[in-house]
């Protein structure tokens, strides 16, 4: 089973590489924890645990596992949890959002 951990270190570069070896998926990663009408993606350098609206920098301890299995739902809910970060999975070619309860 495709999986790995997401932690506050770790750059959204990273993180959006990581994501599309694994799953085949693009991730965009907005600044703060809203990702509607407005919302500003983040820039590929900045640190997880910096972009953070209410908790600052996290430490190493506090991470997420992502794993295949998950829905995308279950994954931009668990993400925001952990790192009050909104997310959102688009296909491939980072065109097009996908459903929710599509299967990473």
């Amino acid at each position: 089973m495709s999986e790995f951990n997401v932690d506050g270190r770790m750059s959204v570069r990273t993180l959006k590489e990581k994501f599309k070896n694994t799953f085949g998926l693009s991730l965009r990663v907005y600044i703060g924890n809203n990702a509607g009408r407005g919302a500003r993606l983040a820039d590929d350098g900045d640190r997880l645990g910096t972009l953070s609206d209410e908790r600052g920098a996290l430490s190493s301890e506090n991470g997420l596992d992502i794993k295949a299995g998950m829905t995308i739902g279950e994954f931009e809910v668990a993400f925001q949890k952990t790192f009050d970060l909104a997310v959102q999975i688009a296909d491939a070619d980072n065109e097009k959002l996908m459903p929710n309860d599509h299967v990473l």
